[in-house]
């Protein structure tokens, strides 16, 4: 019933039918003809998250920019900050989705402007007037937001249905015209999504929406606001009806895994009792990749699940001790479902049980920027809402400044970008990359990474096109390996340094596996490093790559590390009966933190808790192992 439901008012929402739909029409309405390559032959770039002042909070944080204004630098264009500062990407990105909050779309701007005599609700006038005391009242009046949102306590004049369904409709569709004149196929993809911000009790279960789909069919439904929803079911309902009522395609893409209190990866159904197959097949169809690393920190391992991994860890300091509303403190046994590694192992847990993962997942990073800026390289970082644009203040300053949000700035990451390998730029060649999984993260710098698994690769595979000998005999990044092969699976795994960027210092495969018993396992191999004569291994381990950074000047140099690392390797401990993934890891050496360039820019002294060098790293998806 609810899907017959859902289904009807999706058709009940259609406006009229206007051209310009999957890569056939071009930026304003020039016609494109873009060829696939037979196989993917490029990566593209792009960001998955981004908000502009039409969601809630980010107006609420001062965010001024619009879609268009997201749109043009994304593309390369130079626009004004929300704060007034000249902004402009250092290299454009290939592809964009702007996706805005569904829920209460547009409203804290409609508050603002609204005559206050006709404000009748007392915390409604209280929040319309704190918006208009400043930038201070401002965040405070969205700190309450956000919170009575996060609680269900929302005055009811903030999301009445019929003004909030007349005045989305009115931002979709302008929306809309605004991305199908900005999506250039063959040059900049623009695509049409929203956010499906579901928060149970403060702890962040969101999804982003994507359409394959241009103006023809995405207009004939409104984003779906998930209000007192406490799982996601609903969401794939919509999804689905949206497919058979339209024949389009969407998918969506969980994040910010870290501060779910192990509510995004669990065990068992919303309802009680494990995960059936069924749920496991839905959640599967819906859900292929995961955002593994954005400003709201980094979901790939922690080191209290991985204590044997120096590596893990990375960006979780302040992110992993509470939930994203923070009230209700993390336990140590929230963390399994928090992060994308133990999420892959439960999926193989459940596979084995079931014969369905629903954890299959690929992984993308993205900005999950409020400021309308998709800008996460480190000397030109302006932050996660204008409140923190750049600024003397802003290292040292809260989360949200003026709002006990019980996180530092420091804190925030300057990450992440999607990387995908699709046979062309274009809506549908991306999409469908997605989908089949062939993409990675990255923290913020544009490394080439390749990986293929197979069972017959050899080292002398490298030096033919083993691009093409990937594809023939074995299968890339996002694929399954088909069990009866002979000895163990090999790996070509090939790194090159971002153009413009630093060196590299190793590439690591991660593996995960779960034995006879029912217990998973993972051990992270270090393949290839630079400078393997000089660096050997001992131990099991590999000595670090060194360290150029000055922190004085903010400034690395590429004397150490190698610009690129390619190697052919073979499972050591390959068992054919169990399960298994592999993934890759890319490590850079080690370069300044966007809180060190603050700190020469503005002449800051920083305490020592304040992480002025990093190492910035790509995660691929998984390949994965099924036994006969």
């Amino acid at each position: 019933m609810r899907k017959a439901i859902l289904t009807a008012a999706l058709l009940m929402a259609t406006t009229a039918l206007v051209s310009g739909c999957d890569g056939a029409v071009g930026g304003f309405g020039k016609k494109a003809e873009v060829k696939d390559t037979a196989y993917p032959e490029q990566v593209f770039w792009g960001d998955t998250h981004l908000h502009t002042g039409n969601s809630v909070d980010a107006f609420g944080f001062g965010a001024r920019l619009t879609p268009e204004d997201a749109l043009r630098f994304a593309s390369g264009e130079e626009v004004k900050s929300s704060t007034g500062l000249p902004a402009r990407l250092q290299r454009p990105l290939d592809f964009l989705v702007i996706a805005d909050h569904a829920e209460g779309i547009g409203a804290t701007k409609a508050l603002y402007d609204a005559p206050r005599l006709l404000i009748r609700d007392p915390m409604l006038r209280r929040w319309h007037d704190l918006m208009h005391e400043g930038p201070a009242g401002s965040l405070k009046a969205t700190g309450e937001i956000l919170r009575a949102r996060g609680e269900n306590k929302l005055p009811a004049g903030l999301n009445d249905p019929a003004e909030g369904a007349k005045r989305t409709r009115k931002i979709w569709d302008d929306n809309i015209d605004t991305v199908e004149r900005y999506n250039e196929p063959g040059k900049f993809t623009a695509f049409i999504g929203f956010e499906y911000t579901l928060m149970q009790g403060g702890n962040n279960l969101h999804r982003n929406v994507i359409f394959r789909d241009g103006k023809d069919k995405a207009s004939k439904v409104l984003p779906l606001d998930p209000s007192a929803e406490a799982w996601p079911e609903h969401l794939w309902d919509y999804m689905e009806a949206y497919e058979k009522s339209t024949g389009g395609k969407v998918l969506a893409i969980p994040h910010n895994a870290n501060v779910s209190n192990g509510l995004m990866f669990m065990l068992t159904e919303p309802g009680g009792g494990p995960i059936s197959a069924a749920y496991a097949r839905r959640r599967a169809a819906r859900e292929p990749v995961v955002e593994v690393t954005q400003m709201k920190g980094d979901s790939e391992a922690h080191p209290f699940l991985s204590p044997n991994d120096e590596f893990a860890g990375y960006g979780t300091v302040g992110w992993d001790t509470n939930n994203l509303l923070f009230n209700q403190p993390t336990k140590p046994g929230d963390l399994p479902g928090s992060y994308v590694r133990e999420a892959l192992k439960r999926g193989l847990l459940i596979e084995q049980r079931t014969g369905v993962n629903p954890y299959k997942l690929g992984v993308i990073g993205s900005t999950d920027s409020h400021t309308g800026l998709a800008a996460v390289e480190e000397s030109n970082y302006y932050g996660k809402h204008p409140g923190v644009e750049p600024s003397p203040q802003r290292a040292t300053a809260g989360f949200v400044p003026g709002m006990n949000s019980g996180r530092m700035n420091w804190q925030a990451l300057a990450s992440g970008y999607a990387a995908v390998w699709a046979t062309s730029n274009t809506r549908a060649a991306i999409f469908d990359a997605m989908m089949r999984r062939e993409v990675y993260a990255t923290t913020g710098p544009r490394m080439t990474v390749r990986v293929f698994g197979g069972w017959d690769f050899k080292a002398d595979d490298l030096k033919g096109d083993w691009v093409k000998a990937g594809y023939a005999r074995g299968v890339p990044m996002g694929g399954s390996l088909k069990a009866g092969g002979k000895g163990a699976p090999s790996f070509i795994l090939s790194a090159l340094k971002d153009p413009v960027g630093a060196n590299l210092d190793r590439v690591q495969v991660v593996k995960g596996w779960v034995d006879k018993a029912g217990v998973s396992h993972e051990r992270v191999f270090d393949v290839v490093w630079s400078d393997m004569d000089k660096r050997k291994a001992a131990g099991g381990k590999v000595p670090s790559v060194g360290d150029t950074v000055d922190t004085s000047r903010a400034t690395y140099a590429n004397t150490i590390g190698a610009p690129s690392l390619a190697t052919v390797w073979t499972d050591p401990e390959f068992d054919p009966r169990v399960r298994a993934f592999y993934y890759v890891r890319v490590l850079e050496i080690p370069t300044p933190t966007w809180l060190n360039y603050d700190m020469v820019k503005y002449r800051l002294k920083l305490g020592p808790e304040i992480p002025l060098k990093q190492q910035e790293r790509a995660y691929t998806s998984a390949i994965w192992y099924t036994p006969a």
